[in-house]
């Protein structure tokens, strides 16, 4: 094929991908702050890659190959699937999926095989979905501050940790979502893979050497604070919280690539040392001759793939799959009285509600004629747009200190309402001498869910059938005054939630709302 061609299907197929990814890549290069920081060199370290390969691929033939139309058709079915779930990653993936699909289309499999590797560096500029960023953010904060602390008592000082704040006495350090190590465990996770490929061992070798870059960035973020904490006590907590706060992250990095090298020259002496590669074979003059980077032969299967695309990108802009359904009365109007239960409204941090996101709340304590109190926490959103998700109490409470005991879906049943039961989450939370019983479940469009997952498919699923993503988390906590008052508070938040429930339906729109 001539060069010429070869650019006019580039321009082709960017101009399309452009039109179809435009909201998607610029959300994704935005995303590249924070632990995602990193995601600005991937492209060079892909490129890079690819260039690294141009003998052997000048030396390979370039052939259509039909079967690149199966991952190109993936993902476009992935495209809707992101697009109508509210889902960032799988727009991401959509994309990877289409990107090596052409290439497949375009280069045939033994040019595909030569690039393999710069195709799998491409996910890892991928951030996690909010969900699962959040969860995974707070089970490093916990196992950070948990380490930290055993690191400070080992060094003969008095630490305490409570969730993921740690008191030295004189200072408390707080282990927050910027410190909790993803920062570290993404581009550790990059360099391991980038060292393994360099890496002329064995195959388990160089598995070994990118799975022990998880511990050993929860084992380094964790000697941070250590350190930090031991910093503050023998000179000062401004000297530990100014110059080596900022410059310990470097510090870290580099320990941990020095780590790491070590690694490679230990497992390097083990066994024997992997023979170099033989040469590869050269073609003869004639295949080279023939050699590009685009296909050889008829366009029909290049223009299946192009006119998938295209007419996927034309119906994605010319239909309208949302819109915003506002709640049927605002939270200001509800109730404070619900038959022997009085409440005080309450209102939340301007900073709080910018992270979550919501359009309309309702905070209230109530209280019962015997001093029985209920906390209530409704969230409401008009829409689930791509990248935001519910906040569920499973990722929030654990981060300040809360341990869920005896976590798990229950059927609640329901007295004088039209459904004889209903399934929520129920969880026991401990926190020092403090306890408290938790429901929560998530109202979705005229449904009850009790999990992300099902969240997520539903949202999907709902915008291509009703044309709607809007849904609500819905939180009862009550204290627990005494380990065996449990069956106590939980036929409290049980009798609650039957007086609370008719009316809060009253102002969630239903399954026929919009």
């Amino acid at each position: 094929m001539k060069k010429h061609s070869v650019w006019l299907w580039a321009m082709l197929y960017a101009v399309v991908l452009a039109f179809l990814y435009r909201s998607t890549l610029t959300y994704l290069v935005a995303r590249w702050d924070g632990d995602y920081g990193y995601g600005f060199l991937i492209p060079f370290i892909v490129l890079y890659l690819v260039w690294d390969k141009r003998k052997e691929l000048r030396e390979l033939p370039s052939r259509v190959s039909p079967v690149g139309l199966i991952p190109v058709a993936a993902g476009a079915a992935l495209f809707w699937l992101g697009e109508l779930g509210g889902e960032y990653l799988t727009l991401y993936i959509s994309l990877w999926l289409i990107l090596a699909g052409l290439c497949w289309v375009h280069l045939g499999w033994r040019k595909l095989r030569v690039i393999s590797f710069a195709l799998i560096m491409i996910p890892t500029m991928f951030p996690l979905p909010s969900f699962l960023h959040n969860k995974v953010t707070v089970y490093l904060q916990l196992i950070a501050s948990k380490w930290g602390v055993g690191m400070i008592q080992a060094a003969g000082m008095t630490a305490y940790r409570e969730g993921n704040v740690i008191d030295l006495g004189f200072m408390v350090l707080q282990v927050v979502e910027a410190c909790s190590g993803l920062r570290y465990l993404f581009p550790l996770i990059v360099l391991g893979l980038l060292l393994a490929y360099f890496f002329r061992a064995s195959l388990w070798k160089r598995i070994v050497l990118v799975l022990s870059t998880v511990p050993l960035a929860i084992f380094s973020n964790s000697l941070r604070i250590a350190i930090t904490g031991v910093l503050a006590e023998l000179w000062s907590p401004e000297a530990a919280e100014g110059f080596f706060h900022g410059f310990s992250g470097w510090f870290i990095f580099m320990f941990s690539l020095a780590v790491l090298l070590l690694e490679m020259w230990v497992l390097g002496k083990i066994g024997r040392r992997e023979p170099p590669r033989a040469p590869e074979k050269k073609v003869s003059a004639e295949v080279s001759e023939r050699t590009s980077l685009g296909p050889v032969g008829t366009p029909l299967i290049p223009l299946l793939a192009l006119g998938l695309l295209a007419a996927t990108a034309v119906i994605s802009h010319a239909v309208e799959f949302r819109e915003r359904v506002p709640i049927v009365r605002p939270f200001t109007m509800f109730p404070m009285t619900l038959g022997d239960w009085y409440g005080t409204r309450m209102s939340m941090e301007p900073k709080i509600l910018e992270q979550l996101d919501l359009h309309d709340y309702l905070f209230a304590d109530y209280v019962n004629s015997r001093g029985e109190t209920v906390n209530v926490y409704v969230a409401y959103y008009e829409t689930q747009r791509k990248g935001e998700s519910i906040h569920s109490p499973e990722t929030c409470l654990p981060g300040s200190g809360w341990l869920f005991r005896e976590a798990g879906a229950t059927r609640l049943p329901l007295q004088g309402s039209k459904d004889s039961s209903m399934k929520v989450n129920r969880a026991f939370m401990e926190k020092m001498n403090t306890r408290r019983l938790v429901y929560f479940w998530f109202p979705q469009r005229g449904r009850i869910l009790t999990n992300a997952y099902q969240l997520k498919w539903y949202v999907f699923w709902d915008a291509l059938t009703l044309q709607r993503t809007d849904g609500a988390l819905v939180r009862l906590i009550t204290p627990v005054m005494d380990a065996d008052q449990v069956s106590a508070a939980e036929e409290r938040l049980h009798r609650f939630t039957e007086q609370f429930l008719p009316v809060l339906n009253e102002f969630l729109p239903g399954r026929d709302a919009g």
